[in-house]
């Protein structure tokens, strides 16, 4: 016998959004239930959603108890933490936006809280969900291109985008940006694991105004000897709303791969506004009765794991090895010399 759970979303904004409604069209989701404290937003879900409740109040949806399931869309990030940390010790099942908290100290917590309720909890690296990306884990597991030997990945995303984020949070580009790549790549490679981080960043754009810079570029060596680079920059111009472009290089002793997900490959070509590319963000977006991105399938994935009783995919620890990455990442760029892993301090 499936059992069907209860979900509530805290945040319901682009990404929130994603999950609320995934959520809303999932069978095994029984009830939904959503804090939202944008009151035009929140209006807004009412009426096009079948919610048993909708709040501006997020501890309403912690305390209450026919609620098992919580997702976490809010932002800043820094509430991440004391949301997360409540509905965990509340004994309800947490899915947590990247990343998963603002300091090592918070996830330790986090982590440790939730072994003890034994609930499940995981942290929103969709990317893992994107199928491109999925192929580079299948062929290094298959061993097409024989032993990794070198891989790289470059994101770069709208300057409105940039501003948005680097906005409302103090985070660098490897923490809010690079971190899904990060992610990714110490995925695909496990069990090798990080012992040399080297990292720059650079700015002419955002650094007029603030401390934030334009990109930042990520050099890691791992404990077999092989290298990879992550880049991450937020200043591409203004074009299809939040925008993405990417780029996948793995070189084996055997071959290599290599992955566009530019999404140059559909084009939409108006006089009003030139050349755009629909679906083109990185969570996707709803088309018709489907939904172009990953989101939307991790957000499923993680109701059918409470529901079914099956594992994460993304284990918390795993996010908190990221964090570490990421971390040293900026402690480098800071000091201009590489960083050494693991840190004892």
């Amino acid at each position: 016998m499936i059992n069907q759970i209860n979900v509530g979303v805290i945040g319901t904004g682009w990404c929130g959004g994603i999950r609320a409604n995934a959520c809303a069209e999932n069978p095994l989701v029984d009830k939904l239930y959503i804090a939202e404290n944008n009151k035009n937003r929140l209006q807004e879900l009412k009426k096009s959603l079948e919610l048993e409740n909708a709040t501006d109040n997020w501890n309403e949806l912690i305390d209450n108890k026919n609620i098992d399931t919580i997702i976490i869309s809010a932002t800043p990030e820094t509430t991440h933490f004391p949301m997360a940390l409540a509905a965990l010790k509340a004994g309800k099942n947490v899915f947590l936006e990247k990343p998963i908290a603002t300091s090592l100290k918070e996830a330790e917590e986090l982590i440790e809280v939730s072994i003890k309720n034994n609930v499940k909890f995981t942290i929103g690296y969709s990317q893992r969900f994107n199928s491109k990306y999925a192929y580079v884990k299948k062929s290094l597991k298959d061993n097409l291109i024989g032993e990794p030997v070198t891989c790289l990945v470059s994101r770069h995303v709208t300057r409105e985008l940039g501003e948005k984020i680097s906005g409302r949070t103090a985070l660098s580009p490897a923490a809010m940006e690079s971190t899904h790549d990060l992610d990714f790549l110490l995925w695909c490679l496990q069990p090798r694991k990080p012992v040399k981080v080297y990292s720059q960043t650079s700015g002419k754009l955002f650094s007029k105004n603030s401390n934030t810079p334009d990109h930042q570029w990520i050099l890691v060596t791992l404990d077999d000897g092989m290298t990879i680079s992550v880049g991450g920059g937020w200043i591409l111009p203004l074009g299809y709303p939040n925008y993405s472009h990417t780029w996948i290089e793995v070189i084996g002793t055997d071959g290599s791969l290599f992955i566009d997900d530019s999404h140059k490959d559909v084009q939409l070509n108006t006089v009003k506004d030139g050349i755009r590319y629909p679906m083109s963000s990185m969570p996707g977006e709803p088309v018709e009765h489907t939904h172009a991105g990953p989101m939307h399938e991790e957000t499923n994935h993680f109701v059918n794991a409470v529901a079914l009783g099956k594992p994460v995919l993304v284990k918390p620890e795993e996010a908190k090895m990221v964090m570490e990455l990421y971390i040293a990442a900026d402690l480098s760029a800071e000091t201009g010399e590489p960083v050494i892993l693991p840190r004892n301090n």
